[in-house]
């Protein structure tokens, strides 16, 4: 299968710093593939992902993204912790405002986001103002408005982690189900290691410092995943091992 991401060398460090954060990152992510990014504080996570969304540049390697990009869609799209809605946009309004600058008509854009709406669950919340909505449904607005672009990679940074255990869960399933059907690859970076285990086809552990990749981890588990599952909880601890 084609790799619609490559990293090759990747390193960065902040400003005039001499001691990189992260070195000589090696990694591919295929075409439908979600990968999952763990690793403790301070490794680089985020910085890495917003390297690869182009937020901001490497200090060196290459990032070698092999999508094309189309009139009507983005290459990727970017999932942040908080959802980042405009207060003063209604729900269906944030979703409509990643899609500036496609082109697309007005009935074009009315199924875009009509089809993800639905897709994340929230339909019946489209004229709700964002101090209406609660954590988990801010979460899937902010999920909504990246897949209105037709990403071919989403990259999603611990966006669940500020919701409680049971919306959490929730929302995991949710976005599996959402990824088992538009088929794009995920780029997942999370803490939560049993999470990692739960939703990726690999997890990538990021350790040290600077961080490089201590394991990359197929998860050969069948789906639908148990989560207290021996053969889970077992893969999850030898994971943490390598933090």
């Amino acid at each position: 299968m084609a790799s619609v991401l490559r990293l090759e060398g990747l390193r960065y460090a902040y400003g005039q710093s001499t001691q990189p954060v992260f070195s000589d990152l090696n990694l591919s992510v295929d075409a439908g593939e979600f990968i999952a990014v763990v690793g403790g504080s301070g490794v680089g996570k985020s910085t890495l992902l917003r390297c690869v969304a182009g937020l901001i540049p490497p200090s060196s390697g290459r990032i070698k993204l092999n999508i094309k990009q189309g009139v009507a869609n983005r290459r990727t799209a970017f999932v942040f912790q908080d959802a980042r809605l405009l207060p003063w946009r209604r729900l269906r309004n944030n979703v409509a405002y990643g899609l500036r600058g496609l082109k697309l008509t007005p009935a074009e854009r009315d199924v875009r986001i009509d089809e993800v709406l639905g897709l994340t669950l929230i339909d019946d919340l489209a004229r709700r103002w964002p101090y209406q909505l609660s954590g988990g449904q801010m979460q899937r607005a902010g999920i909504a408005r990246a897949l209105a672009v037709h990403p071919q990679l989403l990259l999603m940074d611990e966006p669940f982690s500020a919701v409680d255990a049971l919306t959490r869960q929730k929302l995991q399933d949710e976005l599996l189900s959402i990824w088992q059907r538009t088929h794009n690859a995920v780029m997942f970076v999370t803490h939560d290691i049993e999470e990692a285990v739960y939703l990726a086809d690999r997890v990538i552990v990021l350790a040290d410092r600077p961080a490089r990749i201590q394991l990359d981890q197929r998860v050969d588990l069948p789906r639908p995943r148990q989560r207290d599952s021996t053969a889970l909880q077992q893969l999850a601890h030898f994971v943490a091992q390598k933090l």
